[in-house]
């Protein structure tokens, strides 16, 4: 299966995030995961690609002007405003705050809490380069899949499906799946399946009123995980896009079988919207290891899962979502991309 993958990812290297707003550890997100995956699949025969350039616009396409236009200097104002070496906020705009007086402060130290949700999403000199190309890496292999490839998969870091319209946060800068989604559309209908622990409130947010795209999520039960706000069953789309999202919520601890007969009976919703391409937020933090995941699959259940997303026998794009288990990282999204192949 084609890979496409971008060095420009070694340049987001954070030292550490801040964790349950004391917590300073070495950052989850980092360089050996995209390093490992590209190595594993490489090995396993999968031809890489570098990722060619798309200018703004389909970057537009999903996110707020805004957004944009502070990613790409927020490194250089936050050092201009004599911030620290690593760029986490700390000071957020919760609704009702100012009695609806809020407003974006327009520079620094404070600005970074106007687009950002958490305090586990630093930045660092090399961060934007590496988001643009992460997003890259997605429309490359979208184009793959538009130009005729059965498949393809896009090595994406920093990881994306926490990022919305104007904000960002989740070790995701922007939204690599929902770029994606947004050129494939295109061709048709497309349909997201969203294998990762955590729900992707950031797509979930993109598509909420788009009746083209639907959205499925597999996840942790967000009373207890990450992002908490959001992956509730009751959200099903708003406006012209009424039920075309599906959120599962599933609990801790669920194995193998559990999880692979959710996601035959939410693919069967996946069919009955007859998508003309298939999208696959790939995170593979469901593995029993993982260190940030709740979930207890083993790596057999991975060519499972690549083998139930083949039989809707569809144009399929993967897009790396998350998975911190290093050990088990080339394993576990290798299988999925075997279990797929041989499927089809």
């Amino acid at each position: 299966m084609p890979v496409v993958a971008s060095d420009a990812h070694r340049g987001h290297d954070p030292p550490y995030e801040v964790n349950f707003g004391k917590v300073v550890r070495p950052a989850w997100e980092q360089v050996a995961r995209g390093e490992l995956l590209r190595e594993a699949l490489a090995r396993a025969g999968h031809p890489v690609a570098e990722p060619r350039e798309h200018g703004p616009e389909p970057l537009l396409a999903v996110h707020e002007p805004a957004l944009l236009d502070f990613l790409g200097r927020a490194w250089a104002d936050w050092r201009d405003a004599h911030g620290p070496r690593v760029l986490i906020p700390d000071t957020f705009p919760l609704p009702g705050l100012g009695r609806g007086t809020a407003r974006d402060p327009a520079g620094g130290v404070g600005r970074p809490g106007w687009f950002c949700f958490d305090t586990a999403t630093p930045l660092v000199a090399g961060s934007w380069p590496a988001a643009v190309a992460a997003a890259d890496a997605a429309l490359t292999a979208a184009d793959l899949v538009a130009e005729g490839a059965t498949a393809a998969y896009a090595l994406c870091r920093p990881p994306g499906h926490h990022a919305g319209p104007g904000y960002y946060g989740g070790f995701c800068l922007l939204n690599n799946a929902a770029v994606a989604a947004r050129a494939l559309s295109r061709l048709g209908r497309v349909a997201i399946v969203d294998v990762d622990f955590h729900h992707g409130n950031g797509t979930q947010d993109v598509f909420w009123e788009d009746p083209a795209v639907q959205y499925v999520s597999l996840h942790g039960d967000p009373a207890v995980h990450y992002p908490y706000f959001t992956g509730r069953a009751d959200e099903t789309g708003g406006g012209p896009a009424a039920g075309a999202n599906l959120n599962r919520p599933l609990p801790d601890g669920t194995g193998d079988d559990a999880y692979l007969g959710v996601l035959r009976s939410a693919l069967q919703a996946v069919a009955a919207f007859a998508p003309a391409v298939l999208l696959v937020s790939l995170g593979v933090d469901t593995f029993a290891e993982d260190p940030i995941g709740g979930f207890s699959l083993s790596r057999a259940a991975y060519p499972r899962i690549g083998g139930l997303l083949a039989g809707l026998a569809v144009p399929t794009l993967f897009v790396q979502e998350g998975g911190y288990a290093l050990d088990a990282l080339g394993d576990c999204v290798g299988g999925v991309l075997d279990g797929f192949q041989a499927a089809r």
